[in-house]
């Protein structure tokens, strides 16, 4: 299958993954590294080798990968706000991004907003301000799981945490 990810109903990226489970609402894949060069955040390196296990939901506003290795040691959660993942005709997903992101490291001790200057420049509260208010909830959503004890964990192993 394939991943496409989209910015504005334009392709930002599309990339290999393999389908590791899908329940009919979590879908899970792991995909190798797909930016082909290091990006080096600050507070975290994507280099080649490394392996995403994505979690998808069909009915959450966001996406988690856990960001993994050449060695798989845990590096940590980079999360995207997203509309609801969708398998396409072809059997791939897509997922459209909504600007807003959130880096959890692996033992939880840091949690970072990334993007909120991208979210408000997108125009999203003025084109789609039912979106933009379910991003701004899913962010805080992501936030309030990442710092709470164990709330990442049961969220990647149940599709219906609530």
């Amino acid at each position: 299958m394939r991943v496409w990810l989209r910015k504005a109903g334009r392709p930002k990226i599309d990339y290999p993954a393999e389908l590791i489970s899908d329940d009919g609402v979590h879908i899970v894949v792991e995909a190798p590294f797909a930016g082909g060069k290091v990006r080096d955040f600050g507070f975290v390196r994507f280099e080649p080798g490394d392996v995403f296990v994505e979690h998808y939901w069909r009915d959450r506003w966001f996406s988690v990968a856990e960001v993994h290795g050449p060695d798989r040691t845990l590096k940590g959660f980079y999360c995207d706000v997203t509309r609801p993942a969708v398998l396409d005709e072809n059997g791939d997903l897509v997922v459209e991004d909504l600007d807003l992101d959130l880096w959890r490291s692996p033992d939880g001790t840091q949690v970072l907003r990334l993007d909120e200057d991208e979210f408000a420049e997108s125009g999203l509260a003025e084109t789609d301000p039912a979106a933009a208010t379910r991003a701004v909830a899913a962010l805080e959503e992501l936030e309030r799981l990442a710092r709470s004890d164990g709330g990442f964990e049961r969220l990647l192993r149940s599709a219906s945490l609530s």
